[in-house]
């Protein structure tokens, strides 16, 4: 009987290469999303919690009378000295926004949270659903949308409006800035104007943007929150990596000027974040030049970015005896590709031919480019 037992037990499989290989990914991947994850949703909770406690300080706080309406400034100001990121007078307005609107978090709180609680909150009774309108569970809305998708959602004035946005978002799985262009082309409204909303949703639905599968660190407020450098997380792919040290490399060599200054630059434009591929300082000119790479076609969109990019720079980082700052964008699309000025409003035609003789051509860029592209096919 044991021979028996013995001789019909399971032999252990042996790992062949690819099946190591596969198994590292596996378990590398689902760590990683593990971790997106675990790192979007403490965010969201800090935000929400934050939002907690102004609130029940307006309500409660003992000396909340001597600020009165300054409240959030004096606190923006207080937060920004200790560096505690993303506390603009804004966000806070955001964050106590966030928390009265969503009430129904705090029965997603682990008992660890639960314990960061204000000890005057009467919050741990609001438990069930997120509002009136939605059907998303809690759980679900801050396991699924980063905190950046939710701000544009907390940022709409009804109930219904927000409720349609966290259903079509999440069924469709949309990016933030998918998110925000269905926003802003009212698509809500739209809907709820049409004859045959299916059509219309099936319509939106076909072109959008979606996110990855698992939420990652490169959202900015992530980054600040993770106290990472934009530069660690901002490269948009291993393709954009090689052809911007290409591109970097190619004006540098002209040797009409160019001083390398910044890669990834950040400036905050308002409460949002921009990323300025490349900065240099022309030394001849004496301006600025910003680079921009697009791995898409050419719009109109991103000729409105850069011009915002170097509108910027004109305000905040022009120094006595500068010259306006340009822009450079570089847009590729398979064998097509685009190279577009923003002379940030110069008007004077002697100067802009001034520019146009020390920069390179766009001609000279267009072919660098492509065939920086094509050393880069498979």
């Amino acid at each position: 009987m044991s021979k028996i037992a013995k001789s019909e037990k399971p032999k252990a499989v042996r790992l062949t290469f690819k099946s190591l290989v596969g198994s590292i990914q596996t378990v590398h991947e689902d760590l990683a999303a593990h971790a997106g994850r675990a790192v979007n949703i403490s965010l969201t909770l800090r935000n929400w919690l934050i939002g907690c406690y102004i609130a029940e300080y307006e309500l409660h706080g003992a000396d909340r009378a001597r600020y009165g309406e300054k409240l959030l400034h004096e606190l923006a100001q207080q937060l920004g000295r200790l560096n505690i990121s993303n506390c603009s007078r804004r966000q806070l307005y955001r964050y106590v926004r966030f928390y009265r609107l969503y009430p129904a978090i705090v029965g997603t709180l682990s008992p660890q949270f639960r314990t960061m609680l204000p000890a005057s909150t009467a919050v741990a009774r609001k438990v069930g659903t997120v509002s009136a309108q939605s059907r998303i569970r809690p759980a679900e809305l801050i396991q699924s949308l980063a905190y950046s998708h939710l701000e544009l959602i907390v940022d709409l004035d009804d109930d219904a409006s927000r409720a349609f946005y966290e259903t079509e978002c999440l069924q469709g799985h949309w990016s933030v800035r998918e998110l925000k262009r269905q926003i802003a082309s009212l698509y809500f409204e739209r809907s709820g104007l049409s004859r045959d909303q299916k059509k219309l949703a099936a319509l939106a639905r076909r072109g959008a943007e979606k996110a990855p599968l698992r939420l990652d660190i490169r959202d900015p407020y992530v980054f600040e929150f993770l106290g990472l450098k934009p530069r660690e997380v901002m490269g948009e792919s291993h393709l954009e990596d090689q052809l911007l040290d290409k591109l970097q490399e190619f004006l540098l060599e002209l040797g009409h000027g160019f001083c390398f200054e910044a890669r990834q630059k950040r400036i905050l434009i308002g409460d949002s974040y921009g990323f300025v591929d490349l900065v240099f300082y022309h030394r001849i000119l004496k301006c600025h030049v910003l680079l921009d790479l697009k791995l898409e076609e050419f719009s109109h969109e991103n000729i409105g970015q850069l011009n915002t990019y170097v509108t910027w720079y004109r305000k905040h980082m022009m120094t006595k005896g500068d010259n306006l700052p340009v822009g450079i964008l570089l847009c590729a699309r398979k064998d097509h590709t685009l190279v577009e000025y923003a002379l940030a409003g110069m008007d004077n035609r002697l100067f802009v031919s001034k520019y146009q003789l020390h920069l390179p051509k766009p001609e000279q860029l267009r072919r660098k480019l492509e065939r920086a592209l094509q050393e880069e096919q498979p």
